[in-house]
């Protein structure tokens, strides 16, 4: 019997046809960006104060800036000796004699106050934002929250479903699903005529999304070469920065966050078209006996490639198969099984948190938005290229722990770095940014590499569902310690990150050893090395070449 993978030998482990897939798929990458951050933007809250109908008319009639207006609004904040954004002060300005003569304003320091009571008035100079539209602030600030808090919600229901759809139906199937639904989701988010049913749309928006990214993910690393799965995956992630780059572009020309909504959907309605233009994976044909169309479709692949097949593709059989059925007490029902599961489950769930926290944290500095955005967003390509250099020369687990390290101590010492050393805060909490997506980019295939096959997905699937569970809790976390500290959020970060690297330290290092079949393999790592070499032996005779290039095959990350 000849394997897929085998066959990819003849027909391109990463030739022409695979190329226009990956590129094709890689543009799936970008408008998740927007999704994912876009609230930065979507969900700006800008300066305000609580609105006097009275005092409004009597602005316009006699053309005061909204400085003075605003001095007859709303009292001094004791705590913070700044203007309150919640309380105005206690007067009916209809029953008073009221001019335009700003000598005659009266002192109002001694006037009872109480809580807005005719909704807030907003500088923010023609753009809007859900938060002004639906007077997301003071009393209910909160509810911003719930706008990353229900998409993360959609996430961690999606990857399960469409994971299990992808499974089921296949992979190109359960990519079209998903992108038909954030088409349908996206409009409706942008079109929502209350922030109750923006929820809900915003959590289907989630359901789609991440299940679509992934299943592309899935789709291109099985399709290519073992030796280039790694590189494929981790390119497809780094074009979720270009996306970082392209949002705050976007959204600095498009002020109405309906219509950036709308530019951020459009994509995935295109994403439909891909019907005509990728294949189903034949990996996934062959598990479900498919053989024919598993065949037609690598032929089609070394057509496109111009290749030459040899006959012993009519033999092509299922190179994962595997009658042992995963339940998830394999994750921790042996003792290196649990410490696996435990450390990358708060790997996922940490990475979610500081690189959500990091990003939404950008909304609240009150800096330009745009550019800090922009320039933090730059720091995330170095590191792709960081992972690439050095996981093969120096290995996984010491990259992670120091990604992870850097993390924790950028987010310590930003927190204590004053304000008037802007562009040095910048700088260390950029370093910090780097830190983090590295760790995110690496958790991904680290989890592939620490789990016998017959529960590999299983695992991924679990240890991942940690990451939404961070991505509910980041944006409680960074706004609600915010309003008590504005670094306090930062610390934590700090904290969290700094544990996840001392924990990766305890895993084992992964770096040339073969990818486990069984628990045994994990549990007994010795045994491995001794399978791979009667695993090459019996593959030997197999293909003409196979022994020439099983040497310089890499694992399969996926």
């Amino acid at each position: 019997m000849t394997t897929f993978d085998d066959i990819l030998e003849e027909a391109g482990k990463f030739g022409r046809c695979q190329k226009r897939i990956f590129i094709l798929l890689c543009m799936v990458s970008m408008p998740w960006a927007g999704v994912y951050v876009g609230i930065v933007f979507q969900g700006f809250t800008p300066d305000h104060w609580c609105r006097d109908p009275a005092v409004v008319e009597r602005r316009e009639a006699c053309g005061w800036n909204l400085a003075e207006s605003r001095r007859l609004t709303v009292p001094l904040d004791n705590s913070s000796g700044q203007q309150s954004s919640c309380e105005q002060y206690e007067v009916d300005w209809n029953a008073t004699e009221l001019t335009c003569d700003k000598q005659e304003l009266e002192d109002l320091s001694r006037t009872p106050t109480n809580s807005c009571k005719h909704g807030w008035e907003y500088d923010y100079e023609g753009r809007r934002s859900f938060v002004t539209e639906f007077d997301l602030v003071c009393s209910n600030a909160w509810l911003v929250d719930m706008f990353q808090a229900t998409l993360n919600v959609g996430f961690l229901v999606g990857s399960i479903a469409i994971g299990y759809l992808a499974d089921r139906f296949g992979r190109k199937m359960s990519f079209l699903i998903s992108n038909l639904l954030n088409g349908v989701a996206g409009i409706l988010v942008a079109v929502a005529p209350n922030y109750i049913s923006l929820l809900v749309f915003r959590t289907l928006y989630g359901f789609g999304v991440k299940g679509g990214w992934v299943a592309g993910y899935v789709l291109i690393t099985e399709i290519v070469g073992v030796e280039f799965r790694r590189t494929v995956g981790v390119i497809y992630q780094m074009f979720f920065s270009i996306g970082i780059l392209i949002l705050p572009l976007l959204a600095y020309y498009i002020t109405d966050w309906r219509w950036l909504q709308v530019i951020i959907t459009i994509p995935y309605i295109l994403f439909l078209s891909y019907y005509w233009f990728i294949p189903e994976s034949p990996r996934w044909l062959l598990s479900q006996n498919q053989n024919s169309k598993a065949v037609k479709i690598t032929e089609d692949i070394a057509k496109e490639n111009k290749t030459t097949l040899s006959k012993n593709i009519e033999t092509l059989k299922d190179d994962n198969a595997d009658s042992t059925t995963a339940s998830f007490m394999d994750l921790i029902r042996t003792p290196n099984m649990r410490k696996h599961t435990f450390i990358l489950s708060y790997n996922w769930f940490t990475s979610a948190v500081v690189y959500q926290g990091l990003i939404m944290r950008l909304g609240i500095l009150g800096g330009n938005v745009y550019i800090d955005f922009l320039i933090s967003g730059l720091v995330e390509f170095p590191a792709a290229f960081l992972i690439l250099f050095t996981i093969e020369r120096i290995g996984r687990r010491l990259p992670f722990a120091t990604a992870n390290f850097v993390a924790g101590v950028s987010c310590f010492i930003t927190a204590f770095i004053p304000d008037s050393m802007f562009w040095f805060k910048t700088a260390v909490a950029c370093i910090g940014r780097l830190g983090i997506t590295m760790t995110f980019e690496m958790v991904v295939f680290v989890n592939t590499e620490l789990y016998p096959t017959f529960v590999r997905n299983l695992g991924v699937s679990v240890c991942s569902t940690l990451c939404d569970v961070g991505g509910i809790v980041a944006p409680f976390l960074l706004y609600r310690l915010a309003v008590i500290w504005l670094e306090l959020p930062l610390i934590i970060f700090g904290f969290l990150a700094f544990l996840a690297g001392g924990l990766v330290l305890l895993l084992p290092e992964t770096r040339g050893v073969p990818l486990p079949d069984t628990i045994d393999d994990i549990e007994f790592p010795e045994k491995a090395k001794e399978k791979i070499g009667l695993k090459n032996q019996q593959m030997v005779n197999l293909l003409p070449n196979y022994q020439n290039t099983a040497s310089n095959k890499d694992r399969a990350t996926v």
